[in-house]
């Protein structure tokens, strides 16, 4: 199978409905290629901390993030029922120089809670300008049609005169409380870091001999380069999971939104 069969999440919904960023970003292609830059700044901020890590290990790891060879993943994951030891088996089979140094130190919650939250991201980057673009349709509308009468109902009785542009701006209001809840929920997401099994970061203070400077900069330098402002001070094996609930409660808000457009629109003068 070739990488562009993992270059897009699959599912009825997907095919129906996604656009092709979206699909793309919760790939297949996407996580495991993420990891595998996430290991490379991983190895990149320990060999500048002084552990002993040459550029030719770097190089070979950078010049194989996409060559991702996902039959033979498969196989290691039958052989050791584990993803991410599965894949850098399998990333060690294309860089067999650094195969020591990948994942050095590192946990499973380190590539797989990072690459969540680069995809979260990320997600919220596709949908904010689309967003942004269909409140500037919705307005342009309001704006179009300011003058046109239509009848308000209340409680699916007549009421009085208001416009068809006065009933665009309700929507156009609410999307816009949409669009701030999304950049807060976008800006509130944190990268988990460099923290170990647990937390503690017990393996990399044993890396470095006990020094916990530079086990917090090796977090800084690492969530630096994943485009992270701050990462979570205190966590457990993962991020935590209070952030899901928040991003899926501001999609809710704008799927209600939505759905309250899609009403008005079908049953124009009752609503």
């Amino acid at each position: 199978m070739s990488v562009e069969d993992f270059s897009h999440y699959k599912s009825p919904l997907v095919s129906r409905y996604a656009s092709q960023e979206m699909s793309y970003n919760y790939s297949d292609g996407k996580k495991f290629s993420t990891w595998r830059r996430l290991w490379i700044n991983l190895a990149k901020s320990q060999q500048k901390l002084g552990l002993e890590i040459n550029d030719e290990q770097i190089s070979e790891m950078e010049n194989n993030v996409g060559n991702i060879d996902f039959k033979r993943a498969a196989e290691e994951e039958k052989l050791c029922r584990h993803d991410v030891m599965a894949h850098v088996h399998t990333f060690a089979v294309a860089c067999p120089s650094a195969a020591p140094i990948i994942h050095l130190g590192a946990t499973s919650a380190f590539v797989g809670d990072n690459t969540d939250l680069i995809v979260m991201k990320d997600a919220f980057n596709i949908l904010l300008p689309k967003l942004a673009r269909c409140i500037q349709r919705l307005s342009t509308f309001a704006e179009t049609y300011k003058s046109l009468p239509c009848l308000g109902y209340t409680h699916l009785q007549p009421a009085q005169l208001t416009t068809v542009g006065k009933r665009a701006c309700l929507w156009v209001q609410d999307l816009l409380t949409d669009l701030e809840s999304f950049q807060r929920s976008r800006d509130s997401i944190r990268f988990r870091g460099v923290k170990g099994t647990t937390g503690t970061q017990t393996s990399f203070l044993a890396l470095f001999d006990g020094d916990h400077s530079k086990v917090e900069e090796l977090d800084r330098l690492v969530r630096e380069m994943a485009g992270f402002d701050k990462s979570y001070l205190v966590c457990g094996q993962t991020y935590p999971r209070k952030l899901d609930i928040d991003c899926l409660s501001v999609l809710a808000s704008m799927g209600a939104s939505v759905h309250k457009m899609g009403v008005s629109c079908r049953g124009f003068p009752n609503c």
